[in-house]
């Protein structure tokens, strides 16, 4: 255990590594970002991928717990502001979050103990709430951190990438012995799914979030496209071209809208 110390640049680039490798469509965005939100983004996202895999690296329930649990107490000592262990995403994590995030991202661990049975779907609400405390949690953490105030707004955006994702992620998810559909018929379930994003969505836009929190938001630049290719064929994954993506990518950098 060290005293908290501002995260390097070794620190800095180790945490934008993970995310490359793990979640190449956040890094681009983060990289399409202003530089001044980049130290922050990076440890942010780089945690969501380390806390988000924990329930997935093993078959043993205790050993993932155990993993989410060390997550938690490293979150508890940021939020005591204290000493703070040193490890490459911890650090410089410690170094842009402040206490009410620190609490905000233990809500978000606590969500994904569920990932460790599998996260049990009676109804859609089920994984609207479970979305919104993992999804809705992260982009409100970093979009807070940047200078955003409308956190129903926010959450909504988080909702809409949250669905995208797990849409994106079902058949996966589903190889894996998980059911991720609430009861019903398949191809039904799916398009509900994509319209009630697509209405999060709609909400986030209308909302018109502040300059300085603009470029949190280029995570959502491929969101509409996906959600609305689920609406209208729901019994097949989105077809979206990388030159598509990254052309709405540097379009919303440009100009400030997803």
């Amino acid at each position: 255990m060290t005293e908290t110390a501002p995260g390097s640049s070794d620190d800095i680039a180790a945490c934008a590594d993970l995310v490359r490798r793990g979640d190449p469509a956040r890094f681009r965005a983060v990289m399409a970002a202003p530089v001044r939100l980049r130290a922050m983004l990076f440890p942010l996202y780089a945690f969501n991928i380390e806390v988000a895999r924990a329930p997935w690296v093993t078959s043993e329930p205790m050993i993932a717990q155990m993993r989410l649990q060390w997550w938690r107490e490293a979150l508890d000592e940021i939020a005591a502001g204290g000493k703070v262990r040193r490890h490459e995403v911890v650090t410089p994590l410690a170094a842009v979050v402040d206490r009410r995030a620190a609490q905000d991202l233990d809500d978000m661990i606590v969500a994904r103990h569920d990932d460790i049975e599998g996260l049990r779907i009676a109804d859609p609400a089920d994984l609207t709430r479970y979305l919104d405390r993992t999804a809705g949690t992260l982009l409100w953490s970093a979009a807070r951190l940047a200078g955003a105030e409308d956190a129903a707004a926010v959450r909504d955006g988080g909702l809409a990438h949250g669905i995208a994702s797990w849409l994106l992620a079902a058949p996966d998810l589903a190889k894996r012995g998980r059911a991720p559909l609430p009861p019903g018929p398949p191809e039904d379930r799916v398009r509900d799914l994509a319209e009630a994003g697509l209405a999060a969505l709609a909400r986030f836009r209308e909302a018109r979030p502040p300059k300085a929190a603009r470029g949190v938001f280029l995570v959502l630049s491929d969101v509409g496209p996906i959600l609305r290719a689920f609406r209208d064929r729901p019994g097949d994954q989105p077809d979206l071209s990388d030159a598509g993506s990254r052309w709405r990518l540097m379009r919303a950098a440009v100009t400030g809208r997803v």
